[in-house]
């Protein structure tokens, strides 16, 4: 496994995670396969995007995929949500997943349901890869969780510090010296 001297320590291995998203996509395909409509998995750029590609091979429906780009954070602090990529696709009246990285405030999440609900999606289900509800400021709960984690600063897989660490093959702690000044 690729170590970086950033990291203090690997909080969950490449292999927990392709098991728990063949665990999800299991459970996915068992709730949706008798809708009549295909499934659009909506993610979440780019902290999503591991998640997203290793998730859709254990669904096994007609699924579409579609992307949206959504800041909420710089650096390590939560600010205000903005739209940057809107996606490409009419959802009216289908039923949405909505893929996201990790819900920490839920701030982000919430209001990207909102906005896919207001577009006329008939249902919008959320699975995350990482729950901390530790770091919760608004309502809000994914339907399908990957792991639950302690209140810690991670990266890897898909999620980021100032765009770096997305590399990894797994989530890990990031020392506090990175990124405290």
């Amino acid at each position: 496994m690729w170590e970086n001297k950033d990291i203090k320590k690997i909080l969950i291995s490449e292999d927990q995670i392709k098991t728990r998203s063949a665990e999800l996509g299991r459970q996915i395909t068992e709730d949706y396969k008798d809708c009549e409509e295909p499934l659009l998995l909506v993610a979440l750029l780019r902290g999503s995007v591991p998640f997203l590609a290793e998730l859709m091979k254990h669904i096994d429906l007609d699924i579409q995929v579609d992307f949206m780009d959504v800041s909420s954070y710089q650096g390590t602090k939560s600010t205000d949500i903005r739209i940057i990529k809107d996606l490409d696709t009419s959802i009216q009246g289908m039923n949405i997943l909505l893929v996201e990285d990790i819900i920490d405030t839920g701030k982000t999440i919430k209001e990207v349901v909102k906005t896919l609900k207001h577009k006329g999606a008939n249902s919008v289900k959320i699975v995350a890869l990482l729950n901390k509800p530790e770091g919760r400021m608004v309502d809000v709960n994914a339907d399908y969780n990957g792991f639950e984690i302690e209140n810690e600063f991670v990266v890897g897989y898909g999620l980021d510090f100032n765009q770096r660490y997305r590399c990894l093959p797994y989530v890990g702690v990031l020392k506090e010296e990175c990124y405290q000044n």
